[in-house]
């Protein structure tokens, strides 16, 4: 489904005050109950991640991961069958607003102090500071940190306890490799508390984790098969991407037609399936990482966004990159032009 660009920042706009949970999904779906299920989803999940690589940095400093850690063990102690990494992951945001209306409140009261104002002034004349620079800055500086969101993922805050955990039992810096492998199979995890823990995070986490990259894994997998039967189906002749990199290829497209097709007018050598939306900073992550390999290497080519795409980035067909929402039905193929004539 593709949709336009307002259409597209109405929906993230609408992300962008609600919470990353299942019943937030049911109210996207509610809100927008003419867009496609999949689009969607496939939108939240996006706009949730980009929201996390924004804040990933403030949650891996050494103060904000003995915090986690120290309110992990704290928890536990109180009742280790509660799920508090869980919780904690819920209520990062929550003492970050604390905070920052604590700033807030400090900063109001000095200011009413200083400018022998009234304070409700300040609520509906926020201008009033414009002869201090310093108190302007901390006064939206303030009010813009209050309205942002700073949540964190339930599987990536596991990630952090369990680091930690294994750091001051091993006296070492465990490896990513034991990490992953102890997230995707908790019972390896050497303490049954948190293997527990870790286990609830991964579960109930509907944007991160492994259990969330494994059904990732299979549904472009499922649409990499779709595509390969639609293409047999057309009896077209094609190189899949295995084959190529059998080849020694190392950036491929998904299939390459052993004889190039037109679409719309557009001579097509190559195809690529994403099962996903087309935004615009994923589809530029794409074409620059992607898309503009394969049309240097093998042509022009074919990109599909099965759940759908913002139109206007379908701007470079004139270049060689076409875009589609769905297998394209007006495929001319060269037998087909030379039946024609």
């Amino acid at each position: 489904m593709k949709l336009t660009k307002a259409q597209y920042d109405e929906i993230a706009q609408f992300l962008g005050h609600v919470q990353p949970t299942r019943q937030s999904l049911r109210k996207l779906k509610e809100k927008f109950p003419s867009q496609s299920q999949s689009t969607l989803l496939s939108i939240f999940s996006q706009e949730y991640q980009k929201q996390i690589k924004r804040t990933h940095a403030k949650h891996h400093t050494a103060e904000a991961i003995e915090t986690y850690y120290q309110r992990y063990l704290n928890g536990v102690m109180k009742n280790a069958a509660a799920p508090i990494l869980l919780e904690l992951a819920n209520e990062v945001e929550l003492h970050q607003t604390f905070s920052i209306c604590s700033k807030l409140l400090k900063w109001r009261n000095s200011f009413v102090k200083k400018e022998n104002i009234n304070s409700k002034e300040i609520l509906t004349k926020p201008n009033t500071s414009a002869g201090d620079p310093d108190i302007k800055d901390m006064w939206y500086h303030l009010m813009g940190a209050t309205c942002s969101k700073v949540d964190f993922a339930p599987s990536l805050m596991a990630r952090i306890v369990l680091e930690r955990f294994l750091q001051e039992k091993e006296q070492a810096i465990p490896s990513k490799t034991l990490i992953n492998s102890m997230l995707r199979d908790p019972s390896q995890i050497p303490n049954g508390v948190l293997a527990n823990q870790v286990y609830q995070c991964t579960v109930n986490d509907c944007c991160y984790g492994p259990l969330v990259d494994c059904i990732k894994h299979a549904i472009g997998h499922e649409h990499e098969v779709l595509l390969r039967e639609m293409l047999l189906e057309k009896n077209l002749s094609f190189i899949a991407e295995d084959q190529l990199r059998a080849k020694g290829y190392d950036k491929t497209p998904d299939f390459i037609l052993e004889v190039p097709v037109a679409v719309e007018g557009h001579i097509i050598h190559w195809i690529e399936s994403k099962a996903s939306f087309g935004d615009e900073s994923s589809h530029q992550a794409y074409l620059q990482d992607q898309f503009w390999s394969y049309w240097n290497r093998f042509g022009p080519g074919l990109v599909i966004y099965w759940y759908g795409f913002i139109e206007e980035l379908d701007c470079h067909r004139e270049r060689g990159i076409l875009l589609k929402d769905c297998f394209p039905t007006d495929i001319v193929t060269l037998r087909h032009s030379m039946a024609q004539r």
